[in-house]
């Protein structure tokens, strides 16, 4: 396994591997890839964190090696936690991380985030949370946010939110201090721009949308 930079070349190979790892996960279909598309123009967007993992395509013993295939992929942004005074505090979030579904439960996943997280350390970032489940990414050193007074805009203040996770990267940047989350707007464009996306989705092979146990809203 090589993990990498994206490069502009890679851009639909990843976004098409961000729809395979999603499609029909939390919703009928998918919008992460368009996200991601949206995304890379977006200020933002941090490209020095914006990472691949490849899997080395094995040639048929007369051509030797052929070229890498694209099986992971993360990206990053900056993000802002509002403190209870007001005040605007820089913080950073990750995501969509993407594994392709022949590679998931593999341990691939957790190598290309701990990758990620450590370069991200390297760049100074201080702080991260994100929306995830805790049996995978306390493994990567998140916990609930909640115990860090990290409140998700979207639940009451005083809710333990399962799913709403943080990791201080630099002892002592969160400190003390007590506020509330909201996902940049970046993340949100599919659902402010459905005829775009929909144009998007459109490029891509057709695949069938199925409501399944576990999505958002699913009830039988």
């Amino acid at each position: 396994m090589n993990i990498r930079l994206e490069e502009t070349k890679d851009y639909r190979e990843v976004e098409n591997l961000t729809r395979e790892a999603f499609w029909n996960v939390y919703r009928p279909g998918c919008t992460e890839h368009y996200v991601l598309n949206q995304y890379r123009t977006n200020p933002d967007f941090i490209p020095e964190l914006d990472f691949v993992m490849e899997r080395l395509r094995v040639g048929d013993g007369t051509s030797g090696m052929e070229d890498n295939k694209i099986i992971g992929h993360v990206m990053f942004s900056k993000a802002e936690i509002i403190l209870d005074d007001g005040t605007h505090f820089p913080s950073w979030t990750f995501g969509p991380i993407s594994i392709h579904p022949d590679y998931k439960r593999k341990g691939y996943g957790l190598k290309l985030l701990k990758y990620a997280i450590d370069k991200a350390k390297e760049m100074g970032i201080g702080l991260l949370q994100m929306e995830g489940n805790i049996v995978f990414y306390k493994h990567a050193g998140f916990d609930l946010a909640s115990k860090m007074k990290i409140h998700y805009h979207a639940e009451p203040r005083d809710s333990e939110v399962p799913y709403f996770l943080a990791q201080e990267l630099i002892p002592g940047y969160w400190g003390n201090r007590e506020g509330t989350y909201c996902p940049p707007k970046g993340y949100f464009v599919a659902d402010e721009n459905p005829e775009a996306f929909e144009a998007y989705e459109a490029t891509f092979p057709q695949k069938e949308k199925l409501r399944l146990p576990g999505q958002l809203g699913y009830e039988e």
